[in-house]
């Protein structure tokens, strides 16, 4: 009896110590990093190393998958109690480094009590079982139900609703996935296939990331699909993902990948990640994604007598493929910072587009100046665009982010001379690689590398609430935002403030002029 008084003794305290910290412990509420545009997004007191996200799909898509999401991560404070972000899943148990720890949820907030307190510094494990729901509405993102399956579209906000993570491009951390779904679909994500095994009726495919990811570019691909090989540059491997009743069909486009990579290669130095290819999925997004070496497409994009001439759809694929180092492997430090993904894209979607059969840039970035001013009224500066609409997150991808910020970057290379912004572009991507960056460093970078300080050049254009003068063509002129008429833009505006220019107008949440989110 001696013993088991002491293990009863023992249990009390153990029990009435964990009652003491709970009550002191204020209400458990939804946290954030400080973000201007999403103030809930990411969580403060931890950095996460990596994900392994274990997925089981029965099939249909219409109902949840189970799942479970161990993440490592190291404290950056003493943790009582931490967030992740998560909404639109059930969680059923929470282990912190193998013991179970309290839960709740606040907001889009999960919010874990771990069981003992996480000291600074110091490594934690975190595992969660869970459901992950397609079910709803897609234009909110996450997982986006297809024709014969899922696949994911997670920006700008969107990752939490899949799967438990500090949802914010600033916090980067290497990918692990194991998905297992009917043998007869096919699975691919981002990252290397690194294992396949059947059992029953099922099958489990393994993707590891060699590079760290945001959130946000997470992508899972799950359905009837084909898988088209082929070799970029210096071997580069080409896997594009494509439903298999459509390999044919879409064959000459998936052949233009490897030119396009080595067009960007001259332009701004080696491609940054281990593989690429294009995912075209049966949804109807309204937009292209830059999910990371897997960009997303919609595949009535390339539909036979689409409309849209072979000079549009293929900027939009060099739009996406350009994210691959201007928001992909150099994310934003916040989401303010979002102008130096979309206005590089633009960029490139629209040299690119200029030298095979496309408009001449120069004078789209003549109609974008004089737009410029209206744009900035309606959604602020590029590098403080306005809040989101309430419930449309993807409404910050405005035309001011597009062409307006392409537009910064015309003036720069205007300012300081073509052989100067081109070590500026490669320079960024090369010292930034695999890492979150800001506009405050784009600004010092571009002022080293031109050998003067380009502070008050950038803080007009970026921050200004009249477009400043254009170097180089004093004749432009920016209309006053009343007497602005927008005209039609090559994307479909993912939002009503959005325009574009070319086309009908598809867009990567804007595109062609919007190229890919």
């Amino acid at each position: 009896m001696l013993l088991t008084s002491r293990r009863l003794r023992a249990a009390l305290l153990a029990t009435a110590s964990a009652t003491l910290v709970a009550a002191a412990l204020p209400a458990p509420s939804p946290l954030g990093i400080g973000d201007r545009l999403f103030p809930y997004l990411g969580n403060p007191g931890y950095d996460v190393g990596s994900y392994d996200i274990g997925l089981t799909y029965t099939g249909d898509n219409d109902k949840p998958l189970d799942a479970t999401t161990t993440i490592d991560a190291t404290a950056t404070r003493r943790l009582d109690r931490f967030n992740l972000d998560f909404t639109h899943g059930t969680v059923r148990s929470v282990t912190v480094d193998g013991r179970p720890a309290a839960f709740a949820t606040a907001g889009e907030d999960l919010v874990v009590t771990p069981h003992d307190v996480v000291p600074e510094g110091d490594p934690m494990e975190v595992t969660v079982h869970h459901t992950s729901d397609p079910r709803g509405d897609n234009s909110a993102g996450g997982w986006i139900r297809t024709t014969d399956g899922l696949v994911m579209a997670n920006q700008a906000n969107a990752a939490h609703r899949v799967f438990p993570c500090n949802d914010h491009p600033s916090d980067k951390a290497y990918f692990t996935f194991h998905v297992s779904a009917p043998k007869k679909l096919t699975v691919v994500a981002n990252g290397e296939e690194t294992g396949e095994s059947t059992e029953g009726a099922d099958t489990t495919w393994t993707y590891r990331t060699r590079h760290p990811m945001a959130t946000e570019l997470a992508q899972v691909s799950i359905g009837t699909s084909a898988v088209v090989r082929s070799t970029g540059p210096h071997g580069l491997p080409v896997r594009s993902v494509v439903p298999a009743a459509d390999r044919k069909r879409l064959g000459p486009w998936l052949a233009k990948t490897p030119d396009m990579i080595q067009w960007m290669e001259q332009r701004v130095g080696r491609y940054p990640f281990s593989d690429y290819g294009v995912l075209i999925a049966g949804a109807n997004t309204g937009f292209e994604l830059e999910t990371q070496t897997l960009s997303l497409f919609e595949r009535s994009l390339f539909a036979a007598g689409g409309g849209y001439p072979s000079w549009y759809v293929d900027s939009l694929l060099v739009h996406e493929l350009a994210h691959q180092w201007f928001g992909d492997s150099v994310s934003p430090h916040r989401w303010s910072d979002v102008w130096l993904n979309e206005g590089h894209a633009t960029w490139y979607e629209g040299t690119y587009a200029q030298e095979h059969g496309g408009p001449d840039f120069a004078q789209r970035m003549h109609d974008a100046y004089t737009s410029s001013d209206a744009w900035r009224a309606a959604g602020g500066p590029p590098a403080a665009p306005k809040a989101p609409v309430p419930g449309k997150p993807i409404s910050i991808f405005r035309p001011v982010v597009y062409d307006g910020s392409a537009l910064v970057l015309y003036a720069l290379r205007q300012e300081v001379g073509a052989a100067t912004f081109s070590r500026i572009e490669r320079d960024w991507v090369r010292e930034n690689r695999d890492s979150s960056a800001s506009s405050a460093d784009f600004t010092a970078l571009a002022s080293r590398d031109a050998g003067r300080d380009l502070t008050a050049f950038f803080h007009g254009w970026l921050y200004g609430k009249k477009t400043p003068p254009m170097p180089g063509h004093p004749d432009w002129h920016s209309a006053a935002p009343a007497q602005h008429t927008a005209r039609p833009t090559a994307k479909k505006p993912a939002h009503p403030d959005a325009t574009s220019s070319a086309p009908a107008a598809h867009g990567d949440k804007a595109s062609a002029v919007r190229g890919g989110a």
